[in-house]
């Protein structure tokens, strides 16, 4: 249970950390999203870049069977990485938005 604490505390530092770089362009909102009954974690993206409407996840990550799970990642810095730098073994990583094939190939946890 103390490493899930742990996992926990490391995601929304992460989330927290993305959250300071506010978007150069447009009217954009982002904000945190941390539902700790069910261990989803969000970075939400809202607002609008002229008449465009800007509205979605920036980075979303679950907590399945003890293992974190990168659904997405918009940023260019790679969220896994960030992670493992802060401790997190890579075979407690899965690279959810890979398909399950592609995931046999990369260093991370298949799943």
């Amino acid at each position: 249970m103390e490493r899930l604490n742990q996992y926990r505390q490391w995601i929304q530092q992460v989330l927290a950390r993305h959250k300071q770089f506010v978007p150069s362009y447009g009217e954009i909102e982002q904000f945190t999203v941390f539902d700790h009954n069910d261990d989803h974690y969000l970075l939400v993206t809202v607002g609008w870049s002229g008449d465009r409407r800007v509205c979605g996840s920036l980075i979303h990550i679950d907590i399945k069977g003890e293992k974190i799970w990168i659904q997405h990642d918009g940023t260019g810095v790679g969220v896994a990485d960030e992670l493992v730098e802060l401790g997190v073994p890579k075979s407690e990583i899965v690279i959810g938005y890979h398909d399950p094939n592609a995931r046999k190939l990369t260093e991370f946890a298949v799943g």
